[in-house]
């Protein structure tokens, strides 16, 4: 087996009083693909940060092979002092790197390169940090929620590459099919302390339960044996005062260890203020439109969303989809078409604009709109330390500005406070950004068994597969289409391809941003096919005949009824050539149709 690139062994460091690593281990070999997870505030960062050398701990050894290349992705970058994302980009790279490496992966990312860093919306900056960090191949590649404000064909890519990729992946992530695809080993952090498996995250919270319950059975027995002890040491002492002296230290070191073990953290209580029952009819929309200047956003868009459904809007950044969320709850109105609310909506949103909260303002002033100490809960008066606490939020806490909260601490705040408005009618945008494992499937089971509506925005495929009835996506020049089940169900309809074609999205991506403040000045868009969609058009036909003579081919062999017995092997290959060549062909007559349709759009 190859020497490790990186290991790390007995780390420890600590933030005032409890122990946030307390012989924390990580190590990684060349291709390695490992899942770091843990729960929010556990110090899965700061470890990371620890690998890249950013934070020196306390204790602890720390080996990286001199030779050893790393790159870093934080949550926030900084890309101060860049003129532009190519200059950024480009300053990831050695002396012996590659450029085009980085041109390439600006392209996927669809980024130009000639972006101004303080234009960038946060799926723009994210995709510009990635193309930086991963342009130079590093032999080790750190990343901390790589995921977070990508559209899905964007995540899709990016689980191709990093499979590809011959760098050893260590991967912080709340996404849990970006973790169960990318990842091969999972290393749990857990109470400063760091368990490893050598599984990807698939195999992980079946092990974990595993782990925990186990835990428990040895705490439970050393309690007896404790009991044990102590009832010898009351009615069993004899004169061998040698042998009893030993008893003694052994039953104050079980005390000991009884005493300072840390059980594992709690889980967050989520309960959805109950509202009076909506009407059965909760949104109809008929042919609604939307343009920003002349970028159609909404094009004849008609739904009927009615009571007890969950409704999930999917597409890439800039594609229009809090545009068509703020039309279907009357924020903001269509240019033509109507959109008709049901009776008796009490609605609680959740936006993305998690910086919209004043920085200065306490957990508990924000949670209760600064009206005391309480706040009324499923119509009972909760003093507001006991409702922090079903969000796993220390008392101590209450007092503490917004500003001291991480991402995860934040997202559970805002989740706080929108349920506990009594609502019938849920609207959440991105609700799964920054929460951890066992938050998300709270919320998962919330948004599941809620007894109202629900109408979301997310990214998270995992998400939408286990929360949503159906599933509304963009299908090309502004209109959208309605699908039922979650977001695989979508992909089987579509026939197996993926949700959009990676495109280059930075106009789209400003117009979006321009969209959501409300403002038309949104640049116009080419009035003509770009070089790349005519050749594109002009040469798929030809691909398209290709794939289906292929298909053909494949039909005919397994048509002969003896292939299967004279050889099985070669027999499930062919059946395999066969799905792919299909979902190839669907892939390009999807892509086929979409150019024809913005062709035949742009010639009016």
């Amino acid at each position: 087996m190859a020497p490790p690139l990186l290991n790390l062994d007995g780390i420890k460091l600590t933030f005032g009083g409890t122990p946030l690593l307390d012989g924390a281990a990580l190590s990684a070999s060349a291709g390695e693909k490992i899942a770091l997870v843990g729960r929010n505030g556990s110090g899965k960062s700061t470890l990371l940060k620890i690998v890249a050398g950013l934070i020196e701990p306390q204790d602890g050894e720390v080996f990286r092979q001199p030779s050893a290349t790393v790159r870093y992705l934080p949550q926030m970058p900084d890309m101060d002092g860049f003129a532009s994302v190519r200059a950024y980009v480009e300053a990831g790279l050695g002396p012996a790197d590659d450029p085009h490496r980085a041109t390439y992966l600006m392209e996927h990312l669809g980024l130009t390169g000639e972006e101004r860093p303080n234009d960038l919306s946060g799926g723009e900056a994210r995709r510009a940090a990635l193309a930086r960090v991963m342009a130079p191949k590093p032999d080790i590649l750190l990343l901390d929620e790589p995921t977070n404000h990508l559209d899905l064909s964007v995540i899709e890519w990016l689980e191709e590459e990093l499979a590809r990729t011959s760098s050893a992946v260590i991967l912080i992530s709340h996404d849990r099919r970006f973790l169960e695809r990318v990842s091969r080993a999972t290393v749990w952090l857990d109470r400063g302390q760091t368990r490893r498996l050598d599984k990807g995250f698939a195999h992980f919270e079946e092990w974990r339960d595993q782990v925990l319950e186990e835990e428990e059975r040895e705490q439970h027995k050393l309690g007896r044996q404790i009991v044990r002890e102590e009832h010898w040491l009351r009615y069993g002492v004899t004169a061998r005062r040698k042998r009893n002296m030993r008893r003694l230290g052994e039953l104050q070191a079980m005390r000991q260890r009884f005493r300072s073990h840390r059980g594992a953290e709690g889980s967050a209580t989520m309960v959805a203020s109950d509202a009076a029952e909506s009407g059965k009819l909760v949104i109809e929309a008929k042919g609604i439109e939307k343009s920003f200047g002349d970028l159609t956003v909404v094009k004849g868009f008609s739904t009927r969303i009615q009571r007890g459904d969950r409704v999930g809007l999917v597409g890439p950044n800039g594609v229009g989809k809090t545009t068509l969320l703020k039309m279907l709850t009357g924020e903001l109105a269509p240019d033509a078409g109507t959109v008709r609310l049901g009776v008796n909506l009490e609605i609680a949103t959740l936006d993305q604009k998690r910086e919209a909260v004043d920085p200065q303002e306490t957990l508990a002033n924000y949670l209760t709109d600064g009206r005391g100490e309480n706040l009324v809960v499923n119509g009972e008066q909760r003093h507001v330390v006991s409702y922090m606490k079903d969000f796993l939020f220390k008392p101590e806490q209450a007092r503490t500005p917004v500003r001291e909260l991480s991402g995860g601490e934040r997202a559970r705040l805002l989740l706080a406070r929108v349920l506990a408005r009594p609502a019938n009618l849920l609207v959440l945008d991105e609700p799964t950004n920054d929460l951890d494992m066992e938050t998300l499937e709270l919320l998962q089971e919330l948004v599941a068994g809620f007894a109202g509506t629900v109408v979301l925005v997310s990214h998270d495929r995992d998400f939408l597969d286990r929360t949503v009835t159906s599933v509304i996506a963009p299908n090309g020049a502004g209109r959208w289409l309605e699908y039922a089940g979650g977001y695989s169900d979508m992909l089987a309809q579509r026939g197996g391809s993926k949700l959009e074609e990676r495109k280059a999205r930075p106009k789209a991506e400003a117009n979006e941003a321009t969209a959501r403040a409300e403002q038309t000045s949104a640049k116009s868009p080419a009035k003509k096919l770009s070089f790349k969609q005519k050749f594109a058009l002009e040469s798929l036909p030809k691909k398209i005949e290709a794939v289906s003579a292929s298909i053909s081919r494949l039909e005919n062999n397994i048509a002969d009824p003896s292939f299967y017995e004279r050889d099985p092997a070669s027999f499930q290959k062919t059946i395999a050539a066969l799905d792919k060549e299909r979902i190839t062909l669907a892939s390009l007559e999807e892509e086929w149709l979409e150019l024809e349709m913005l062709r035949e759009e742009m010639e009016g």
